[in-house]
Order: structure tokens, then C-alpha cells, then sequence
């Protein structure tokens, strides 16, 4: 991977940028952008918010590489930027919720037992 410091002048960088606007889809573009931009650039420079007007009244949070970071942000050859989805649900009352649903006996450490073993061994 090559850092901004090492891109010969006039070199491109190669970005990708991946939204998930609902559980199991993904949208990817990928992005052909000069040495020394930043995320916002690779934000106006893909068709992220033609395809998805909603997103331009939103305060976005974006990453690169799983890490959190700001539209300032410079890019290097290869990065892959992410854009996130706020959680409709905590994904600690989810689990809850699974958990009654499912009951004690069909998850976590009830699930396999042992003949005549006491429970959660």
C-alpha cells in the first residue's frame, strides 16, 4: 500500500467505498482519486448521495477500514471507506429480546447437555 509521500505526481489513488443501507445489502463503488484527498472528497466524488438523498440531511459517520474518522481525514492508496448506519435497536436489549424469545433452553450454554449433567455443564 502506498502512502500519499511515495505516489509518483499526478498519480490516482484507488478508494472504495462500501454503504450498507439495509441489513444484508451492500453498495460499493470504487473510486479513482488524486494524491492528497481526504474522505469528504470520496464522498462528493462517488454518486452516494444521488442513489440516497436521505443521507445529505443526515449528520454521516464514516470510517476507513473499520476506524472511525473525519471527512479531513487524507486517504492512501487503497483505503476502503465505510460509511455507517445509525442502530435502530441496542444491540443489548436485541439480544434480550432473542434471549425470551428462544428461551433458556435453546440458547447459549443450555443448548447441549449432557444425560444426567446438571444444567449449564
Amino acid at each position: 500500500m502506498a502512502t500519499a509521500e511515495h505516489l509518483a505526481p499526478g498519480q490516482l489513488l484507488r478508494i472504495t467505498l462500501v454503504y450498507s443501507p439495509a441489513a444484508r445489502q451492500v453498495r460499493e463503488w470504487t473510486l479513482a482519486l488524486a494524491a492528497g484527498a481526504r474522505v469528504g472528497q470520496a464522498l462528493e466524488g462517488c454518486s452516494l448521495f444521488d442513489e440516497y438523498p436521505q443521507l445529505k440531511q443526515q449528520h454521516l459517520r464514516v470510517g476507513v477500514w473499520g476506524v472511525q474518522a473525519a471527512l479531513d481525514r487524507l486517504l492512501v492508496d487503497g483505503d476502503r471507506v465505510e460509511v455507517y448506519r445509525g442502530l435502530r435497536v441496542d444491540p443489548k436489549v436485541a439480544r434480550r429480546e432473542r434471549f425470551d424469545r428462544q428461551g433458556s433452553k435453546s440458547a447459549g450454554l443450555f443448548t447441549q447437555r449432557r444425560p444426567g449433567a446438571k444444567a449449564g455443564y
